[in-house]
Formats: C-alpha cells, structure tokens, sequence
C-alpha cells in the first residue's frame, strides 16, 4: 500500500525564477525523501513546466502513475517574499491541467487500498474540480485515514464565509487536520486557536496539528495538548515549511496509527516535524530534508 498525496503541482515564479512548488508536491517530496512509497495524484502539463514538474518529483522518487497527463497549461504562482522570508502567491489558474480532475481517470481507493490520504491546498476550493475531489475522497475515507492541509490563500478566495464552509466541509471527514495559525486566525478571526481545535475534534477529527512558525507546533486531541518549539535557525524562507510538516504527520500516522497519536508520541512527531521544518525553512525554496538529514539533525 502506498501513501497518497493529492493536490496541484504548479510552478512558484520566485524573484530566482522559477521552481517547482505547490504545497501537496511538497508534501509528497518530503515524504519521498524520507523513504516514503508515495504516489502524487494531479493533473501535470505536458508543456515545459509540467515536463519540469515531473521530472523533480520523479528525481525524489514520487510514484507519478495516478497523475494525469494533460494538454492544458501549468498552473503558475509568483511569489513574493517579506523581510522575514515569508511568501504571499499570485496565482494563474483558470484552464489548467493543475485543477482539471475528473472521477474517469482518478484512482480506485477500493481496489489499491492507501494507507494514507493526504489533501488540501486549492484544489479542495477550486470548482469544479474540489466537489469531484469531495466524492472521490469520502470514497477513500472508507479505506484510509484523510489527513487535510487547507493551507489557506486569501488571494484566490477572499470571501471568508465562503472559504470557512469549504473549509468546514473537508474537516468533517478528515481523520487529521494540519492548519497554520495564520489560517486560523483569517478563517476565524472571532474564535481562538484551541477553540477552533476543539470544535473540530467534537465533530470527529482525532488530531487536529497548529503551525505557529518560529514559535512550534500545538497537537490537539480529544485527551490533551502537545506543545513544541520551533527550530532555531536561521530562515532564508518559509516555502514548504508546513507542508514539510504534514510529511511528518502522516508518517506519524503510518508509524503509530491516528489512534496512536497521542501523548508523549504526539510530542515526539511534532518535535521530529519541528526540526524537518527548520531544515526546509533554512533552504531557499521547497526543499525538505533527505531521511538522513532528518535523522543527523535529531540526534544533535
């Protein structure tokens, strides 16, 4: 059985050039990297970009066989950065092969069985693909656990309410919610940060994972709390830093079992997600730590 990780690869126009990102790419790149078997399901472009895109992700050994070859162009993100080295996006999206899903060509959850759904990002918004994608993920939530990343980007949808039902609606069959805080104080600027975790959890959600940059990881569960800090190093930007951090989730999850996440196990995962985090963000770009990375830094 293999990791799923599906969700757009698209091209981050940095004020570099360009690179390959989307936040479910790098996901499934972290997860590869970590020795993961783990196939990315998307629709990639058989123009330059879509040719980049999957030659990087093939190079880390992301199983590629559930993505769609298309016709349609890639979706392109330019990136900004702040004197901090955080990024905001501009997105390109309309009539590309990032969000052309269709149920025809995605794979059958009853016959190849996941260990593990991760999904999020835009693709879980942008219609009609994110209503295709709801059907066909509760389909695979009678097979596997959803690990679901909103990963939030007010410049595509700015309307909150809008954004905070689509957001409501993937929680409420998700297993394990990776969010930032950030995206939890623009979804729900009325509402704390364990407020929000708790509602979540009262409607099903084992494990609800907070990002909170420089400042660690929060675990909420149904029994506690699990708090960790951040990193310390020195950030060149934080691209893929919290999807880095959903890497570790689901390896937590492949390694414990959602049930398992809880207690000092939850603090180990987050910590081990912490340290993956600060490789990521002392990086230029999307580029998470390699299994011995992670486990040379663990040991310091």
């Amino acid at each position: 059985m293999s990791i799923w990780v599906c969700g757009e690869v698209l091209i981050d126009i940095l004020p570099t050039g360009p690179v390959v990102g989307g936040g479910p790419a790098n996901t499934a790149k972290a997860l590869a990297r970590l020795g993961y078997d783990v196939d990315f399901i998307d629709g990639i472009s058989t123009d330059s970009y879509g040719v980049s895109a999957r030659k990087e992700l093939s190079r880390d050994g992301v199983g590629l066989d559930f993505a769609l070859h298309s016709d349609k162009p890639t979706c392109t993100a330019t990136v900004s950065l702040d004197s901090n080295g955080s990024a905001s996006y501009e997105f390109l999206i309309d009539g590309t092969a990032t969000f052309d899903f269709n149920a025809s060509w995605l794979p059958d959850p009853e016959r190849l069985k996941p260990s593990v759904l991760h999904i999020g990002t835009l693709v879980t918004i942008i219609e009609p693909g994110a209503s295709v994608l709801f059907d066909w993920a509760v389909s695979v939530s009678e097979f596997a656990p959803i690990v679901f990343d909103p990963n939030i980007r007010p410049s595509v949808m700015g309307n909150r309410d809008i954004y905070a039902a689509a957001v409501e609606k993937w929680v409420g069959i998700s297993s394990v919610v990776k969010v930032s805080d950030d995206d939890l104080k623009w979804l729900y600027p009325d509402e704390s940060l364990d407020e929000v975790a708790h509602r979540w959890i009262a409607v099903g959600v084992s494990c609800v994972v907070i990002t909170r940059g420089a400042h660690g990881l929060i675990g909420f569960t149904e029994h506690g709390m699990e708090e960790v800090d951040g990193a310390k190093v020195e950030v060149i930007d934080t691209v893929g830093a919290g999807d880095t951090v959903g890497a570790i989730v689901v390896e937590g999850i492949i390694q414990h079992s959602v049930q398992g996440l809880e207690g000092h196990v939850l603090n180990e995962v987050l910590h081990r997600a912490a340290t993956a985090a600060g490789i990521t963000v002392s990086r230029a770009g999307a580029q998470p730590p390699h299994k011995h990375e992670l486990i040379e830094a663990m040991e310091k």
